[in-house]
C-alpha cells in the first residue's frame, strides 16, 4: 500500500514541475527589469516570486526522485535529469537569499545566469524522457537536411513480397505506437521493445511475445483489451494501433516472430494477403470528418421542441452555439405519427436521431428518410426489416447507422452502398451471416462494418480475489 501512495505522490511531477519554471523566469525577468529606473516598483515582488520558486523547484526534486523509483527510465538520462534538477533547487535558494540581501558574498548576475542556464537543461532533459533524446533538436535538424517527414511516418513499401517482415513492417508499427513508454529512454514495466534481444527477453512480468502463439502473447492479449481497461496498449490517450496494424502483428507472432524472413518466406492466410498488399499503397490523407455540418442553420422552432419534450423526449443542441439539434427517444419507446410528424418539423436542424428500443416499424421509415440532414442514425432493436431499410437511400449525409438486433438481411444493407458518407455501419445481432461479410466489405469500402459478437480471453489480471477477515 505503500508503494502505492509514493507512487500517486510520484506521478504529480508532471504537473508540479512547471510552476517552479514558471515562478523562476518570472522572477529573473522582474529582477533584470528592477534595474532600470522605470520599473524600479517591482522589486517588492520579486522576493516573494522567487520564494515560491524555490519552493515549488524543492517539491518537484522530491516527487522527480519519487518517480524515478516508482517507474523505468533510461538511468543515464535520469541521472542528469535529476542532478541538474537538484542543482535549480539549490541555486534557486540562492538567488532568492541573494534578492533579500544583497550583501552576501556572491554575484547575483552570475547566480542569474546559472539558474536561467539549469532551468534549460533541466527542461530539455525532462522532455528528453518523455518524448525521444531528440524530441527538441530532431525538427531543427530535418529544416536543415531539408527532409519535413518525420522518420515514424510508415511509409508505402515498393514490393512487399521482398520487404523483411520485421524491420520493414513490424518495427514501423512498433515505433510508432510502443517506443514512447517501452524505448531507449523509458521502459515501463521494464519492457524494452526497440531492441529485438530486449524484446524477445520480455518485461518484468515475463515474456510478452510467444514465438508461434500469437493468441497466448501477452502484446496481442493487450492489444485487444478495451481502450478504457488499465491493461490496454497502447495507453487510451496515445496514437492506437489500427486493426490491420494489430493484425499484421498477429501474423508476423504466429510465423514465429522471425527477425530476418522476408514476407515471401512466410505462410499468407487468405486474410492477410489484402493486409499485406496495402502496405504497398500510399496511406489515405483523410480529410477531418465532422457529423455536425458547417454550413449554418437558422434556430428550430421553440414550440415544436417543448411539444417532443413533453412527449418525454430529449431534444438538445449537438453542439454549444449550434443550431442543429439531436433528439433521444430514450423515454419514449412508444411512438406514434404524431411524434414523427413532430421530427419532421425541425428536420432542417435535426442530424442526430436516437430512435432504437421503440416499436419504430417499416411503415414508418417513410417519415424517417425524409430527415434528410440526419447524419447520426439508431434504431437498434426494433422490427426495421430490408423493407424499412430501402428507404433511408435518400438519406444522402448519414455517417453513423446502427441496425444492431434489427431484422434486415445483406440483401437490404446492400441497397444503402449508394451512401458514400457512410463510416460506421452496426449489424450485430441481425439476419446477416458470416457468408455475406465479404460482399458487404466490397460494398462499402470506406464504411467500418461492425459485426459485434466480440469475445475476448479473460485474464488472470481481470479477477479479484476476496477473501474473509479472519
Amino acid at each position: 500500500m505503500l508503494a502505492s501512495i509514493i507512487e500517486f505522490i510520484a506521478h504529480f511531477h508532471p504537473v508540479l514541475v512547471h510552476l517552479p519554471i514558471g515562478f523562476l523566469l518570472a522572477g529573473l525577468l522582474l529582477q533584470w527589469l528592477s534595474g532600470k529606473d522605470k520599473y524600479v516598483s517591482l522589486r517588492p515582488a520579486i522576493p516573494v516570486i522567487l520564494l515560491g520558486g524555490a519552493v515549488g523547484a524543492t517539491i518537484s526534486c522530491i516527487t522527480g526522485y519519487l518517480l524515478s523509483v516508482s517507474d523505468d527510465y533510461d538511468l543515464v538520462l535520469i541521472n542528469w535529469h535529476q542532478w541538474m534538477g537538484i542543482s535549480v533547487g539549490i541555486i534557486s535558494w540562492f538567488v532568492w537569499l541573494k534578492q533579500r540581501n544583497s550583501g552576501k558574498p556572491f554575484s547575483k548576475t552570475i547566480l542569474s545566469v546559472v539558474l536561467f542556464l539549469l532551468i534549460l537543461v533541466t527542461g530539455h532533459l525532462g522532455g528528453s524522457l518523455t518524448h525521444g533524446s531528440d524530441y527538441l533538436t530532431k525538427p531543427l535538424g530535418d529544416i536543415f537536411k531539408g527532409d519535413s517527414i518525420p522518420a515514424t511516418v510508415i511509409k508505402p513499401l515498393p514490393d512487399v513480397q521482398e520487404a523483411l517482415i520485421y524491420e520493414n513492417i513490424v518495427r514501423p508499427i512498433l515505433q510508432t505506437k510502443c517506443y514512447s513508454c517501452h524505448g531507449a529512454n523509458k521502459q515501463k514495466g521494464k519492457l524494452r521493445m526497440d531492441d529485438t534481444l530486449m524484446l524477445m527477453k520480455g518485461g518484468k512480468d515475463g515474456k510478452v511475445i510467444i514465438s508461434g502463439n500469437a493468441g497466448n502473447s501477452e502484446i496481442i492479449k493487450r492489444l485487444l483489451l478495451p481502450v478504457d481497461n488499465e491493461g490496454h496498449m497502447s495507453p487510451k490517450e496515445k496514437p492506437q494501433p489500427s486493426e490491420n496494424q494489430v493484425a499484421l502483428l498477429y501474423w508476423w507472432i504466429n510465423n514465429g516472430a522471425s527477425f530476418t524472413k522476408k514476407v515471401k518466406e512466410t505462410d499468407q492466410p487468405d486474410r492477410i494477403k489484402p493486409v499485406l498488399l496495402a502496405l504497398q499503397n500510399e496511406p489515405e490523407v483523410k480529410s477531418a470528418v465532422t457529423s455536425i455540418p458547417a454550413k449554418p442553420v437558422k434556430k428550430a422552432d421553440d414550440k415544436m421542441m417543448e411539444q417532443l419534450k413533453r412527449k418525454g423526449i430529449v431534444v438538445l443542441p449537438v453542439a454549444q452555439n449550434s443550431n442543429y439539434l439531436m433528439a433521444d427517444f430514450i423515454s419514449d419507446t412508444l411512438i406514434t405519427n404524431d411524434d414523427l410528424r413532430l421530427l419532421l418539423s425541425l428536420k432542417e436542424q435535426l442530424i442526430w436521431l436516437k430512435i432504437g428500443n421503440t416499436n419504430l416499424n417499416d411503415t414508418d421509415m417513410t417519415l424517417i428518410s425524409q430527415l434528410h440532414n440526419l447524419t447520426r442514425l439508431s434504431i437498434e432493436h426494433t422490427v426495421i426489416s430490408d423493407k424499412g431499410i430501402i428507404q433511408l437511400k435518400s438519406l444522402q449525409k448519414l455517417q453513423y447507422l446502427n441496425l444492431v438486433g434489427t431484422r434486415v438481411t445483406a440483401a437490404g444493407v446492400l441497397q444503402l452502398k449508394e451512401i458514400k458518407t457512410l463510416l460506421s455501419l452496426f449489424l450485430y445481432q441481425t439476419n446477416v451471416s458470416k457468408a455475406d461479410w465479404p460482399a458487404l466489405q466490397n460494398a462499402f469500402p470506406k464504411t467500418q462494418v461492425d459485426s459485434g459478437g466480440y469475445s475476448l480471453e479473460t485474464l488472470p489480471t481481470d479477477t479479484m480475489e476476496v477473501k474473509a477477515k479472519k
